[in-house]
C-alpha cells in the first residue's frame, strides 16, 4: 500500500525559501504521479505543482511559477518542491498526493487516491 509523509515544512521571512520533501513507500510496480497541494484555513485544497510518473513532465500553478519547483528522485524513493521567493500567501498546509495515471499529472484533487498528513508552511515578517 501506497504511503506518502512530508517533511520540510516551517516559518520562514517573506522572500525566503523552504524545501519540502515527501517520502514515497510501499509503492505499486508503476512510481505514480506525484503532486503538491496546498490548504489555507477557510479555503479549498488547491494543485501547486506536479511531476509525471514516466517522465519528468510538469506542472505548475500560475501563482507559483517561476518560484518553485518540482523535482523527483528515483533512488531515494522522494519527491521535493523547492519554494523560493516565499510570499504570505504562500503560507497553509501543503500534502503530497500521489495517483496512477497514463496522461500529464493533475492538479485537480479529485484525482489524487494517496494523501500525505501535511506539514505546515508558514510565512510572515
Amino acid at each position: 500500500q501506497l504511503q506518502l509523509v512530508e517533511s520540510g515544512g516551517g516559518s520562514v521571512q517573506p522572500g525566503g525559501s523552504l524545501k519540502l520533501t515527501c517520502s514515497v513507500s510501499g509503492q505499486p510496480l508503476d512510481w505514480p504521479h506525484i503532486g503538491w497541494f496546498r490548504q489555507a484555513p477557510g479555503t479549498e485544497r488547491e494543485g501547486v505543482s506536479c511531476i509525471m510518473r514516466v517522465s519528468d513532465s510538469t506542472r505548475y500553478a500560475d501563482s507559483v511559477k517561476g518560484r518553485f519547483t518540482i523535482g523527483r528522485d528515483d533512488a531515494k524513493k522522494m519527491v521535493y518542491l523547492q519554494m523560493n521567493n516565499l510570499k504570505p500567501e504562500d503560507t497553509a498546509v501543503y500534502y503530497c498526493a500521489a495517483y496512477i495515471g497514463s496522461t500529464a499529472c493533475s492538479l485537480l484533487t479529485r484525482h489524487y487516491t494517496t494523501w500525505g498528513q501535511g506539514t505546515q508552511v508558514t510565512v510572515s515578517s
